[in-house]
């Protein structure tokens, strides 16, 4: 079987003043390499990179190039409102020896596919680094239809695709396969059933939490043991509902999980809220935590 590409959605731990915590960014990319993840994506929507200043910004892609050493890929999102706002992020990382720059389908605002088809061209010919759309509706209001991707995928420059729309919408783009265009699939309840389809490039923040389940579900799929892939699915799928379950923000229970990875500092930017001491009490009791926390590979 042909090996799976895990590639996980970096979260930015802050300090107080919400500069970057260095030492748990660093803890947070070696719990990943350790445990067998080869990409990386710093700065995507699970890292916040629309909330940090562009100070932090810069340091957080300057300090992920310098933890991860060139152990693995190394994407770095750049989305942001208009093409102006998103080569001004292009042109504060492209100097830096990164694999590619994922771009977020423009927000606030809806635009047309002539719009995106222009908007995309124009950010490949003036990068310097390959580019990768990412396609996420629901927090952007604006879709990425096929045939833009289509039409986009025969840029030079521009060399995959974040899929985050539903499986259905995105399945199209794997077939007929052109092996020079990325479809990546952010389905992170689904790599059971993805996998088994033939599925082989996933990206998620989900990746991120209990990167040790990721060396077990590799392990298996070289075995083919769908049973042991479809355990350590449901575990990832209890997990991420437990998370959900809280009234709070799953950046919370993220911040609440890494930091018992290990990964110091809080990866919900302000206002976003922590949880608060009741609520860290039982989110720390549940079982499927303890079970995600208990790997004895994740001491640092």
């Amino acid at each position: 079987m042909q090996d799976a590409n895990f590639i996980t959605a970096l979260c930015t731990p802050l300090d107080d003043a919400e500069s970057i915590d260095v030492a748990g960014l660093e803890a947070h990319i070696d719990d990943q390499l350790d445990h067998g993840i080869n990409s990386l994506l710093a700065g995507g929507t699970m890292g916040f990179m629309q909330l940090l200043s562009m100070e932090s910004y810069r340091q957080l892609a300057e300090e992920s190039v310098r933890l991860v050493r060139g152990r693995a890929e190394l994407l770095v999102g750049v989305g942001d409102t208009s093409t102006a706002a998103t080569m001004a992020r292009i042109r504060a990382v492209e100097h830096l020896p990164i694999d590619g720059l994922v771009v977020l389908t423009p927000y606030l605002i809806p635009y047309t596919q002539s719009e995106l088809v222009d908007y995309f061209t124009d950010l490949a010919d003036q990068s310097k680094k390959p580019i990768y759309l990412y396609d996420l509706p629901r927090m952007t209001g604006t879709k990425l239809e096929n045939s833009t991707v289509k039409t986009l995928s025969q840029h030079p420059n521009i060399h995959g695709i974040k899929c985050s729309d539903h499986f259905a919408v995105s399945r199209p783009l794997l077939s007929p396969r052109d092996e020079q265009f990325r479809v990546i699939i952010a389905q992170p309840t689904l790599l059971d059933v993805l996998l088994k389809a033939g599925v082989q490039e996933h990206l998620d923040g989900v990746f991120g939490f209990a990167p040790n389940w990721i060396g077990e579900l590799q392990s298996a799929l070289k075995r083919e043991d769908w049973f042991s892939v479809t355990k350590i699915q449901n575990q990832f799928n209890e997990l991420l509902s437990a998370m959900q379950s809280f009234d709070a923000s799953i950046f919370a229970t993220t911040t609440e999980l890494l930091n018992l990875r290990g990964i110091s500092g809080r990866m919900a930017p302000k206002p976003i809220r922590l949880l608060t001491p009741a609520e860290q009490e039982r989110f720390r009791s549940l079982p499927i935590v303890q079970q995600a926390i208990s790997q004895e590979a994740i001491d640092h």
